[in-house]
């Protein structure tokens, strides 16, 4: 049986391994990189704390030891069901069987200025782009610096949605304002430097509990974080962004966190696109109405009794998602059906870190809210353990130990775009 998977994120790489070395099944992983990124840090990478290198993994590192698994570098164009082949700018590929783990990207929400104007962190390339955007931010802040009116939308910066990532990230800035920025820029008032969170619902972290959810806020607080809940973005046209309720706020920075959506590859009927633009699958995995096409992760939309409105949109769902459907895949190979199982996610819990020795985290069984310092240990642990590569993980540790002791981060590099001379 030929399994091609498009997309090695938690769910499709986890799936591939899973089904490495296995007799009677070739299997074929395509990805528009060639690494692996581990999202959960991106946030890091854009505020100088980790190098791109030490959340990535080159995916043919991951597989080298695995004689039925092929890689191929490719842009997925269309999915011709008809005929089982994937087309791509790199080919055309037949299938036996197919999954789609091709995750989720940024939502706008279909505001054409928002997109325009804001700056995602979706992918490793983006948080390297918004890196570069926030140090050449402050160097054009230093050129403005005798004028108080102008430098007041730099000494703005705005954070929206409040999920994990915007409550990793908006902690995280609030901490370098005065550490690292405070070093970088000493003729910058920084101290009248405001950081907003803005939340459209009535509370942050919200797939979390509200105990968690209020901690957060409160350490985001104590840093200095102005939270602002049932706030909506209407507008920001790179000087001023504007709110549903009316108000304003001048800034020349606005990162956007509020929402994704799925990536779902040309030829999927759109009969099966659930909200959130995600495929609808059943208890399998497997895409409704089709034979042989499964979907993963992010971009695939399943109903259970305890989930109704599809699972969150995280790591250990599609890691979860991707065990399963690999046991399930050998069964079938092996023509016992009869042990093939439905889908049923366990939470295993939930964390999200807004500082130093800052961090919440919920455990379902026995229900533990915990907060603190036990919290950030936790985060950090389980972190690092999840990443890809002995090398990665040491140089994380490393990273996160030399920031701890010097209040510093060492990668605020900015390479601006050139056009080499022509030397002939």
């Amino acid at each position: 049986m030929k399994i091609v998977v498009i997309g090695g994120g938690f769910a499709g790489l986890q799936l591939v391994q899973r089904l490495a070395n296995k007799s009677n099944v070739e299997v074929w992983l395509l990805d528009k990189h060639n690494y692996h990124q581990f999202q959960p840090l991106f946030y890091q990478v854009a505020t100088a704390g980790l190098d791109a290198s030490n959340i990535s993994f080159p995916f043919r590192k991951a597989l080298q030891s695995h004689n039925n698994v092929f890689f191929r570098v490719a842009l997925v164009k269309k999915i011709e069901v008809a005929t089982r082949q994937v087309i791509t700018d790199n080919g055309t590929y037949n299938y036996d069987m197919l999954v789609i783990a091709t995750g989720a990207d940024t939502n706008f929400f279909g505001n054409e200025q928002l997109q325009a104007a804001a700056l995602p962190m979706k992918s490793t390339n983006e948080a390297l782009q918004l890196r570069h955007k926030l140090i050449a931010h402050w160097e054009a802040a230093l050129t403005v610096k005798e004028n108080a009116a102008a430098l007041a939308p730099y000494l703005n910066i705005v954070v929206v949605g409040g999920g994990p990532t915007g409550v990793e990230l908006s902690g995280t800035l609030a901490e370098q304002r005065l550490g690292a920025l405070a070093k970088d820029y000493p003729e910058l008032p920084l101290h009248q430097m405001k950081i907003y969170l803005l939340e459209g619902s009535n509370r942050l972290l919200g797939g979390m509990s509200e105990v968690s959810s209020n901690r957060a806020k409160r350490y985001l607080e104590k840093l200095g974080v102005t939270v602002l809940n049932n706030t909506l973005v209407t507008d920001f046209d790179g000087t001023t962004v504007r709110l549903q309720n009316g108000n304003a706020i001048e800034s020349k920075l606005v990162i956007w966190a509020a929402g994704i959506k799925g990536n779902i590859p040309a030829g999927i009927h759109r009969d099966v696109v659930a909200r959130g633009n995600r495929i609808k699958v059943d208890r399998q995995h497997k895409v409704l109405g089709t034979e042989n096409i499964y979907a993963l992760g992010d971009v695939a939309y399943m109903e259970t009794p305890l989930y109704p409105n599809g699972h969150p949109q995280v790591a250990n769902v599609a890691i979860s998602q991707a065990k399963n459907l690999a046991n399930n895949i050998e069964y079938l190979i092996a023509s016992k059906n009869d042990k093939i199982i439905d889908f049923e996610y366990e939470d295993k819990g939930s964390m999200a870190t807004v500082g130093r020795h800052l961090a919440v985290v919920d455990v379902p069984k026995p229900k533990l809210h915990i907060g603190g310092w036990l919290a950030w240990f936790i985060w950090m642990g389980l972190h690092l353990v999840l990443i890809l590569g002995v090398k990665n993980r040491i140089q994380v540790f490393i990273n996160w130990v030399y920031k701890y002791f010097t209040y510093d981060q060492s990668l605020r590099l900015w390479f601006k775009d050139y056009n080499a001379k022509s030397t002939a």
